[in-house]
């Protein structure tokens, strides 16, 4: 899994599993969470770094249990290839034209 690409905003896949098991186990409540888990995903990550990869994931549910996909699961799907070799995050320009093109 070492070559699996960083296509999440810079995260391996070996850093999200190390994430979403520290999010099992640290505290919600606990003052320090995102310190925490930033040291359990392995020091490479800031405090910030974690709190907004648990933000972005937070708004992926809401959109997917709000039933806005505009395709089922397991229908076949057109297609884009898209280069994976660089890191490409959303930013709030992306999501702020999608709410002027009134699609999110």
């Amino acid at each position: 899994m070492d070559d699996f690409p960083k296509v999440l905003c810079g995260w391996s896949w070996e850093e999200n599993k190390l994430f979403e098991l520290a999010l099992a186990v640290v505290d919600e409540q606990d003052p320090d969470r995102w310190e925490v888990v930033a040291a359990m995903v392995g020091g490479k990550k800031s405090a910030e770094d974690v709190h907004k990869h648990y933000v972005s994931l937070l708004e992926d549910l809401q959109v997917i249990e709000s039933g806005k996909l505009d395709h089922k699961l397991g229908e076949p799907q057109p297609y884009h290839q898209v280069d994976c070799s660089q890191s490409i995050c959303w930013s709030d320009g992306d999501n702020n034209l999608l709410v002027r093109l009134d699609i999110n």
